[in-house]
């Protein structure tokens, strides 16, 4: 029977779930009293809810605390066994898969190298599937028991009715590809078991709005530097996230050419794979043989002595040229967005670091209005390399928070889009 509102009491269970689930996921482990005002449910109604969840082994009891002079309170938090999903990073060097357990501790991990970046739809296919093969059986766990399979790739994803999600990664050469319907064909896994695709961009800024430098921010912009550039954006209207193409916004009118085929966008001059090209076009020496992330760092040591010796001088001014470039890019998404944070991150990011910050910061508010410019913290992102595996792996978490806690049944109608996926 449904509410004025339109509420079944389905939906008023589930969502009770869902609040209980999620304040001890994290904020937990929690008392049966504190679990009220942090959810703002009635005393009697959270003890419905956690004597079911508790029954269901999705919670568990994690000690005790006193609880002046009355008797001790019984802590409880979600159960790590309850629950196991997969995330999956299609980067530019390589395949990363990893399997979680419901509170996103690394159970297993499979890594396919890429030869030379080449994003053969059907090199990836199996490199994600033998990937999935190879975590589940290292962890003796059951195809059954996976609630989804996240996975981050490069490009636009929609979803289709018939295809399922769909990938337009025009500077990977993927056309329209059913990436979700190839990896159904012969997959092992139960239909059951849902994929959630998305941008990978979108997965970094799921893993650190959850568990990062976003967390607690109502207005966040998450930036991916790797070979190539792209942007996360949370605003309170897009709480769950957005990939914007923020690497193919032109910073130089008839520039360089980009990988995407368009003149003069950021991805041209910011990205890894333009930043060496260009330090090799001024007299820099990749070392042979050397993948894109080893030659950043031999660049980087070269600018940056860590023995305070005498810089490279051709490396340091094409860095001190691509801080400029990201710090008026970055002026353009904090003149849009007006954000608190913006958090860089991706293997690029993380090895560009603190020695890069600075100048970044600085060319930044330099190209920005005065009042956002004030606001805004420029940090670089928390969680590593792998916060796209991470990222990923969130989504069938907060798809399984968002049905209240049940088994996944058919794939979510968007491409990976929980009904809530970041906490406040």
């Amino acid at each position: 029977m449904a509410g004025r509102n339109g509420r079944t009491v389905r939906d008023l269970r589930r969502g009770n779930r869902t609040a209980v689930l999620q304040r001890l996921y994290f904020d937990g482990p929690l008392s049966r009293f504190e679990l009220g005002p942090a959810t703002g449910l009635s005393s009697g109604s959270v003890s419905n809810v956690v004597a079911e969840l508790i029954g269901e082994g999705l919670v568990e009891e994690a000690g005790s605390v006193d609880s002046d002079g009355g008797r001790p309170r019984i802590l409880l938090r979600v159960a790590p066994g309850s629950g196991h999903m997969i995330g999956v990073d299609v980067g530019e060097t390589r395949v990363r898969v990893g399997l979680f357990d419901l509170t996103l501790t690394e159970l297993a991990r499979a890594e396919r190298p890429l030869e030379q970046q080449r994003y053969e739809v059907d090199g990836i296919v199996r490199h994600v599937r033998d990937g999935v093969a190879e975590v589940l059986a290292g962890a003796g766990i059951g195809p059954g028991r996976l609630l989804g399979v996240g996975i981050g790739v490069p490009g636009i994803v929609e979803r289709t009715p018939d295809l399922g999600a769909v990938v337009h990664g025009q500077t990977i050469g993927w056309d329209a590809v059913p990436l979700e319907r190839l990896l159904r064909d012969g997959s092992e896994l139960p239909d059951s078991v849902p994929y959630f695709i998305d941008n990978g961009a979108r997965t970094l800024g799921q893993a650190e709005m959850w568990f990062g430098g976003g967390r607690g921010a109502h207005n966040a912009v998450v930036v991916l530097f790797g070979s190539g550039v792209g942007a996360c954006l949370v605003t309170p209207e897009v709480e769950h996230g957005r990939a914007v193409e923020w690497g193919h916004l032109t910073v130089r009118v008839r520039g360089r050419r980009c990988r995407c085929g368009a003149l003069g966008c950021l991805e041209a001059y910011a990205g890894a794979e333009s930043l060496l090209a260009r330090w090799v076009e001024a007299g820099g020496s990749v070392p042979p043989g050397a993948d894109e992330e080893t030659a950043l760092s031999v660049m980087l040591s070269g600018a940056y002595p860590a023995d305070g010796g005498p810089a490279d001088p051709v490396a340091l001014t094409v860095l001190e040229e691509t801080a400029e470039y990201v710090g008026a890019g970055l002026s353009d998404l904090i003149n849009l967005f007006q954000p608190e944070r913006i958090l860089i991150g991706g293997w690029a990011g993380l090895q560009l670091g603190t020695r890069f910050l600075p100048a970044v910061r600085r060319h930044a508010a330099s190209y920005s209005l005065r009042h956002p410019a004030e606001k805004v913290g420029i940090e670089l992102g928390r969680l590593g390399p792998d916060a796209v595996t991470v990222g990923a792996a969130i989504l069938p978490v907060a798809d399984f928070f968002a049905h209240g806690g049940r088994r996944p049944g058919p794939a979510p109608e968007s491409g990976g889009t929980p009904a809530r996926s970041v906490p406040r």
